[in-house]
């Protein structure tokens, strides 16, 4: 599958590496150069069996895949004519493997599906030809490419062999949730699906319609655990102060609602154990400051029946292996992110790291999401029953218990993996025991297409840690997938009118919503979203943060149409268009970002409040810069934060930018975060005629060699690097003798990473290395993850330049 580089301006596609192919659905095949409805005339006898397939040549071979027939060039034809022979096709040949897998033709088997089927029984010859062939072909488009580029460096180390990773190194341990699925057999559901499509159609299968669909199922029929469940709850008290029940049957009033709408929010602080500094904010002043829980009994969280016993086992392998079975199921970090989820309060928590507390964090919100559908479902099925057993005539609102659709949870990821990860969460945490295996339909076309190829993994190229674990396995960033869950079943790729949850990414949700003046387009299935979980959020800002924005203003509003809704069992609160005060949204991210905490605060209107970790870093990363340089950070003024992005262009060209023009000043990397400023830099640069080159998320790999070998050779005296070409490649640009941040990374620890790209140049020239920054009044956030709130404060009350000097690993 095609995967262009990031998005510009005024584009939908997001950014990121190229995309592995979405791999082909097994068994589809149509019955290629016949006559569709017609009839197929002989072209004289055909060999078959094994030995006329051995006889055959490569071009024969592929000839008879294709076309099930050898070519007639190389008939035996024999002196006499032959009378023609006339087939009749079945209406059915060019149906999908789904269908022609199941049915038996009772025509008879010709000379040509013979010789199929001696392919059928050879698959090693088949994928060893295949193998072959795609090997010569990429050998020669290989050398096509190299003979094009001429001019390619062949032994510089830095242009040669990073340069030939054009997908993002893969991890050898995220096989896990493939080997689990994959021991899965073939449940013979619909399998039709074209790679070629970047955009993954709605599945819809009627088949399992009236097994998942929650109008006719009714709880008796689940098994023993759903009903100890329902008895458990038939205490009145213990069911009221089921978190579930407390926030969903709060019926709000008008006058709430307009406080909530137009009074600001009442905020107060709390230090926790493990999460640190907390804000809590809410708008009603009855709601008080949650504390921590030091110990959590699983019994008093209110799980769903069988999630009390599958989360230990689940959960295990986060735990210290010295714990004992009575200890808490949950880490200490767990055990505190949960404590809020359960309140249905919103989270934002900013320090999600994949390699230290990712997986924890994943595995705590599946909990939670899985419990809320869990709960949900059961409601509905009970409630099935007893409008089923009342009395005929009678008529009560006591049913009201959906929303306007389906949908109840929607988890935003950035990759496949992650939607892999997460499914495969969901359905250890629904097993009780290896005897009892949930039924999950389409399991196989889910492993195929949100899988990844451990063959197409890169070379071992040197990576930084945290690179590998984000990009581990399929790293494609447009899909979606909808998912339902009932009695002890899960199905995949559901109809997101027939979903309980809906996994995608940004990019998936933009292409299914559309733009306004769009014939098709579809966003309905947002109105009732009760749990928003946006993770990984940071990596949005690397792809395109306006699919996040147009997903906000898209979700929670009142649908079009009313999709076939029972209005007497939807709550008052969807009809009342109130569903975005009742929606929790948990906000993952690894950093503290002014966009970020915009959606938090500006689209997040639970009525119960937001919690906010607000921790300030105490070491910046410039600590870890192990090279001596001097570091000037150049303060500049700006009246707001709209007029900040002019004022740092001519702050640059009028006071930095001639400071560098001087020959002796060569070798100067500019590092610029903005793809705006990019251009706009690069603009200004041509039209100066200063001799410089560029590097930018969309510049193709022979350009990116070429610039960075004028650049190490001191042949191009500028170089302009984006942000998001370091995010998605971590080339090491050599040849680095003066750094010029014009404006400080996303990411903190670039800023060490850039830094520490001039070890790799000769050391005669130590003395004349320099970096200088530049930073205004509203980059606080940034300069703090740089270098400490301390220092941060007292560079933003002096409005001087501020020298700092490392010397090594601390300052």
């Amino acid at each position: 599958m095609r995967h262009p580089p990031p998005a510009a301006p005024g584009r939908c596609r997001a950014a990121g590496p190229p995309r592995r192919a979405t791999e082909a659905c097994p068994g589809r095949r149509t019955a290629r150069g016949i006559p569709r409805g017609g009839s197929w005339a002989g072209m004289g006898k055909r060999r078959s069996g094994r030995e006329l397939l051995r006889s055959l040549s490569k071009k024969q071979k592929k000839h008879l895949r294709e076309f099930g027939e050898e070519h007639p060039f190389y008939d035996k034809v024999s002196g006499r004519p032959e009378a023609t022979q006339i087939c009749e096709l079945s209406e059915d040949s060019d149906k999908s493997s789904a269908e022609s897998d199941s049915e038996t033709e009772v025509e008879q088997v010709s000379v040509y599906h013979k010789l199929l089927a001696t392919l059928k029984t050879s698959p090693e010859s088949e994928s060893e030809e295949e193998e072959d062939e795609s090997e010569s072909e990429e050998a020669g488009e290989s050398e096509a490419e190299v003979d094009s580029e001429g001019s390619q460096e062949t032994g510089e180390a830095d242009g040669g062999e990073e340069d030939k990773n054009d997908v993002p190194e893969e991890e050898a341990a995220t096989d896990t949730a493939e080997q689990t699925l994959g021991q899965e057999q073939d449940d013979g559901a619909d399998t039709s699906c074209d790679p070629r499509h970047g955009v993954i159609e709605e599945f819809t299968d009627v088949k399992h319609e009236s097994e998942f669909s929650l109008e006719t199922n009714f709880m008796e029929e689940e098994s023993g655990d759903c009903n100890a469940d329902t008895r458990d709850s038939s205490s009145s008290q213990a069911f009221s102060e089921d978190p579930f029940k407390q926030h969903m049957d709060k019926e709000l009033e008008g006058k709430e609602i307009e406080k909530m709408s137009t009074l600001p929010k009442t905020s107060s602080q709390s230090q926790w154990p493990r999460l640190g500094q907390l804000t809590f904010s809410s708008t009603l002043e009855k709601h008080k400051t949650l504390k921590a829980d030091k110990e959590v009994d699983v019994k008093q969280l209110y799980l769903h029946k069988p999630l009390e016993s599958t989360w230990p086992k689940v959960n295990k392998q986060f735990l210290s292996s010295v714990n004992k079975p009575s200890d808490s199921p949950f880490t200490p970090l767990q055990r505190e992110l949960f404590c809020i989820m359960n309140t249905y309060r919103d989270l934002f928590y900013p320090e999600r790291n994949a390699l230290t507390n990712g997986e924890e964090i994943r595995h705590a919100y599946c909990l939670h999401a899985l419990n809320h559908v869990l709960k949900a479902n059961a409601q509905v099925l009970s409630n099935n029953a007893k409008r089923r057993d009342r009395k005929p005539g009678s008529d009560t609102d006591d049913y009201r218990d959906q929303g306007l659709t389906r949908p109840k949870v929607l988890i935003i990821v950035p990759f496949r993996e992650c939607a892999l990860r997460i499914v495969h969460i969901f359905i250890n945490l629904l097993e009780v025991n290896d005897k009892k295996k949930i039924d999950v339909s389409n399991k196989k076309r889910f492993k195929g297409e949100f899988g990844s190829d451990p063959e197409e993994k890169p070379p071992n190229l040197k990576r930084p840690e945290d690179y590998e674990a984000v990009f581990a396995g399929n790293i494609d960033d447009h899909f979606r997938i909808g998912v339902a869950i009932l009695q002890k079943s899960m199905r995949l790729y559901a109809p997101f009118y027939s979903s309980d949850i809906i996994i995608a990414s940004p990019l998936g949700m933009r292409t299914v919503i559309g733009a306004e003046g769009e014939k098709k387009r579809d966003f309905d299935f947002l109105s009732s979203i009760e749990i928003l979980i946006v993770d990984q959020a940071d990596i949005y800002l690397m792809q395109n943060w306006e699919h996040v924005l147009h997903l906000m203003k898209h979700i929670n509003l009142l649908p079009l149409d009313s999709h076939g809704v029972d209005f007497s069992r939807v709550r008052m609160l969807n009809l009342n268009n109130w569903s975005k005060y009742y929606r929790q949204t948990l906000l993952f991210s690894a950093l503290l970002d002014p966009q970020i905490n915009s959606v938090f605060n500006k689209h997040c209107f639970n009525y119960v409040g937001q919690v906010a970790v607000r921790n300030v870093p105490l070491v910046g990363s410039i600590s870890h810069v192990v090279v001596q340089l001097p570091h000037v950070f150049r303060r500049l003024e700006a009246e707001s934060v709209t007029s900040v992005i002019d004022a740092r262009f001519q702050f640059f060209i009028d006071k930095v930018l001639p400071e560098y023009r001087d020959a002796i000043m060569s070798h100067t990397l500019i590092y610029v975060p903005s793809y705006f400023d990019y251009v706009r830099l690069r603009n200004y640069f041509k039209k100066e005629d200063l001799n410089f080159t560029h590097i930018c998320e969309y510049t193709k790999k022979a350009a990116v060699c070429r610039a960075r070998r004028f650049f190490l050779k001191g042949e191009k005296q500028f170089l302009l690097f984006t942000e998001r070409f370091h995010f998605y490649k971590r080339y090491t640009i050599k040849g680095i003798r003066n750094l010029i941040f014009y404006e400080l990374p996303t990411y903190s620890h670039f800023y060490s990473e850039i830094c520490n790209m001039m070890k790799a140049t000769d050391n005669g020239v130590d003395a004349t290395w320099t970096c200088t920054v530049l930073y205004s009044k509203y980059d606080a956030q940034k300069l703090a993850a740089v270098v400490g709130i301390d220092r941060t404060a007292q560079m933003l009350q002096s409005k001087k330049n501020v020298h700092l000097f490392v010397t090594g690993e601390n300052e």
